[in-house]
């Protein structure tokens, strides 16, 4: 985890230290694995921002994770992590399911090093030939130059290089990109030369070390009460890079992991599948572990442990009045069913121990455990807000019970292993169990919403407690990743989701607990179809709060041309009408009235963070239509003022419109290019861009016009040549580094490397 060189002066660095830090830092810094060790200062700055830029997480090319330097001496392999496959696939996680090169090597990794001859390793002859065959110049790549998700990754192996760059001798490091500038090409190789060799790690501060006990002391109680409450904290921020913000500039990060070992012991990891598997043992241990990697933006989702966070956990879970009587067993029927798990530990707690860090809580199922959107993120509109029920309304304990009674209607298809193909026996299953829980979920919201219950209007939600900015979120999916972000951002999109307990819980479960990214195609398939069912909750419960009669316009507009039987699914026309909406509109257009409604009632919706300051933008964000198909799904653009300091950023971020999301394939015949339309904000939104801009202030106006303009792929391309960065450019790296400069600086505790696997060639 933590290097420590034992030398004169850091042994006498040792003894500042209290001894309870000591005897916890000596443990922390056993050189037990390769992970001990990160890149030199010098080398490490151009690995991140040359190579980490596409070798990061599990969609890094060949499984070669260079944002470690464990990962470097790991290797490569030519087995793909996202790809269709009929059995599970043994996990492959760095730091976690091989401990050692040799056990690497025996899991089929082969080195990208050379220690007998270091200039003839496979990284170091890949940067050879890049030098040796620059990118030719011109407006394209040359088609021999694949990109895309889907191309075929050569992986070559250090006996077969030298056919490899024949070849291909475009096909140097970094792939696609401009070369290394001879200065960092230069540092690399010659590191290169001298073996590659890892420096220590800093150890952590003294007081970064008195938090570590404080909060290992914290999810170690031995009460059952504390054991269950630490389970579940950790079966939802097991994907968190947590720090201790109390430090203030600590640049730390941690990951919460079970081991074998309690607090005082060298960390033994538990590496299971899913963070509810089997430990294999009755007691576990929850542990702080530094984070071994670089943090990249895909998959960076920052949370704060603090004084403040540890007295709120308190007062949700061991404060209150109620009692543990066994701790849930690990059998897949009941771990995968939080309903049933959790049973005792109250739901109110639950609940808003989730929504203290929404944004979080949503980021999951978009980052979480596989660094990038799955498979189910073609279940999702482009656009759409989201908003929350309110924990503390009326009636939250008999929702407690109903939740309960209906455990068995609500499991999730992650309480078994997949078998080879999708089970038709086992969707429709699902798919019953779905309909009897909303059937019984109608009949109780007429109960508790009757003449004398609770009104259906804006009471019921969630308001951050007039502080708290993750009640109102908004949602982009760009394409096959997506991005989360706290307020109402842009015009107001096509759908909402209101999001209540079950709901959230469900979607954790599904798809960030549940979800196994080495897993077969029926996983990911019966994932897919799952979420389907999770989307029209959040639909329906939006509708709930609109007239009657625009409930069902609403949902055929959603759903135009799908499936009759997902347009009842989604909304049947008898419960459509069931309850009226307790609030009074006054426009022919209840939705929109809604929605600016919530925008007043909720703190920080406005989010004036991403609102452009330029009005020339304001153009783009009124309009919809097909010139805006035309656009990446991600673009940054960098509008250049009279110096470097008056330089601003933004996103055009384009969202494409589909006559329905209730289907899995055909995506392409689904689509409405006429209803297309971008939203601009300042900074950055997306951890993948597609493009970059460079447009002087001057010219704003103009660059605006010709995106309005734009009729074919032609005009495209024009665009780029007269604003945009080209793969070939030699501007692509500088801008590449000033825009992660620019957002390291203006939000450093968010801001993570970004990834240009998925940078366009047009």
């Amino acid at each position: 985890m933590l290097a420590f060189n034992k030398s004169n002066t850091q042994n006498s660095a040792m003894k500042k230290f209290p001894r309870f830090a000591l005897t916890l830092l000596a443990l922390l810094l056993s050189p037990a694995s390769f992970a001990d060790s990160d890149y030199p200062p010098k080398v490490k700055s151009i690995v991140e921002q040359r190579c980490m830029v596409c070798h990061g997480c599990y969609d890094a090319p060949c499984q070669l994770k260079l944002d470690a330097w464990a990962g470097l001496q790991r290797g490569a392999s030519k087995e793909e992590v996202y790809s269709l496959r009929l059995k599970a696939a043994p996990p492959t996680r760095l730091f976690e399911d091989a401990q050692t090169v040799k056990q690497w090597r025996n899991k089929g990794f082969y080195p990208m090093l050379n220690e007998q001859s270091p200039d003839q390793g496979v990284m170091a002859r890949m940067l050879a030939l890049k030098q040796q065959h620059p990118l030719p110049e011109g407006n394209v790549l040359p088609s021999t130059i694949t990109l895309g998700l889907g191309r075929k990754q050569q992986c070559t192996k250090p006996e077969d290089f030298d056919t490899f760059a024949a070849n291909n001798p475009l096909w140097g490091m970094p792939y696609g990109l401009p070369a290394l500038s001879k200065e960092e090409h230069t540092i690399l190789t010659d590191w290169l030369d001298q073996g590659a060799q890892g420096v220590p790690v800093s150890p952590p501060s003294k007081a970064a070390m008195k938090e570590l006990q404080r909060w290992e002391t914290f999810f170690n109680g031995n009460s059952l009460k504390q054991q269950l409450m630490s389970r579940y904290m950790y079966e939802h921020l097991f994907t968190a890079n947590l720090y201790f913000s109390d430090l203030g500039e600590d640049g730390l990060y941690y990951t919460l992991v079970r081991s074998r070992t309690p607090p005082g012991k060298p960390i033994d990891i538990i590496a299971t599948r899913r963070p509810f598997d089997d430990p294999g043992q009755a007691r576990v241990y929850y542990r702080l572990q530094a984070l071994r990697t670089a943090v990249l933006s895909k998959r960076h989702m920052p949370y704060a442990l603090n004084t403040k966070r540890m007295e709120r956990w308190d007062s949700l879970f061991l404060e209150p009045d109620y009692k543990v009587t066994a701790l849930p067993s690990y059998d897949a029927a009941v771990a995968s069913n939080p309903f049933i798990a959790y049973r005792e530990l109250p739901q109110a707690s639950r609940y808003k121990f989730m929504l203290d860090e929404a944004q979080f809580t949503i980021m999951g199922y978009i980052k979480g455990p596989v660094c990038r959107g799955q498979v189910a993120l073609n279940v999702i509109d482009d656009h759409f807000w989201v908003v929350f029920l309110d924990p503390d309304r009326k009636g939250i304990q008999e929702s407690a019970e109903f939740l309960a009674s209906e455990s068995k209607n609500l499991r999730l298809p992650a309480d078994k292993v997949g078998g080879a193909l999708v089970s038709i026996v086992e969707w429709r299953s699902y798919s019953r169990e779905q309909l009897k829980f909303l059937k019984a979920k109608f009949e109780y919201i007429q109960r508790m919403t009757g003449p004398d219950g609770t009104k259906v209007n804006l009471d019921l939600i969630w308001d951050g407690y007039g502080e708290n900015d993750n009640a109102a979120l908004t949602i982009f999916r760009h394409d096959n990743s997506a991005s989360v972000v706290k307020g109402f951002v842009g015009q107001q999109p096509k759908t909402a989701w209101v999001i209540d307990y079950s709901l959230l819980e469900r979607i954790h479960y599904l798809l960030v607990a549940g979800y196994d990214v080495f897993g077969n195609v029926a996983h990911q398939l019966e994932t897919r179809l799952y979420m389907d069912f999770l989307r029209m909750e959040g639909e329906q419960n939006f509708l709930f709060f609109l007239p009657p009669q625009e409930r069902i316009v609403l949902r055929d507009f959603w759903y135009r041309q799908a499936q009759k039987e997902a347009q009842q699914f989604m909304m049947t026309d008898s419960v459509a009408y069931d309850r009226t909406s307790d609030i009074h509109y006054k426009t022919d257009n209840p939705k929109k009235e809604l929605l600016n409604m919530l925008k007043k009632r909720i703190p920080g919706s406005e989010a004036e963070r991403y609102q452009p300051a330029d009005p020339h933008f304001d153009k783009l964000q009124t309009m919809q239509g097909p010139p805006f198909s035309l656009m990446p799904q991600v673009s940054f653009v960098q509008v250049m003022g009279t110096s470097s300091d008056k330089h601003s950023y933004y996103t055009i971020v384009h969202n494409d419109a589909f006559l329905n999301n209730a289907q899995m394939f055909h995506e392409t015949k689904r689509r409405v290019p006429e209803e297309d339309y971008l939203t601009v904000v300042k900074g950055f939104i997306g951890s993948y861009p597609n493009a970059f801009f460079q447009v002087p202030e001057s010219q704003l106006e103009s660059f605006v016009t010709a995106i309005s303009a734009m009729r074919d792929e032609t005009d495209y391309a024009t665009l780029v040549s007269v604003y945009g960065v080209r793969r070939n450019q030699a501007s692509f790296w500088p801008l590449s580094d000033e825009l992660y400069e620019h957002y390291l600086e203006t939000y450093p505790r968010e801001a993570g490397l970004f990834d240009v696997n998925r940078y366009e060639n047009r």
